[in-house]
């Protein structure tokens, strides 16, 4: 016996939103101890672009 289907057959896809905010603040955070928020905050950024480009590019080579 056979699934009907649904028209639903995309795969959950994940997001990189979360990482780059949490990235963003954790760099605000780690910069600001250090008395460099304004250097910490591009740092997470960067930081979390790259994390969130390579979660698109390891969701994307999953087929989904």
């Amino acid at each position: 016996m056979t699934k009907p289907n649904n028209g639903n057959d995309r795969k959950h896809t994940m997001g990189g939103g979360a990482l780059i905010a949490l990235s963003i603040m954790a760099g605000t955070i780690g910069g600001g101890l250090m008395g460099q928020p304004s250097a910490g905050l591009l740092a997470g950024t960067g930081i979390g672009t790259a994390l969130a480009l390579l979660l698109y590019l390891y969701d994307r080579s999953r087929g989904a």
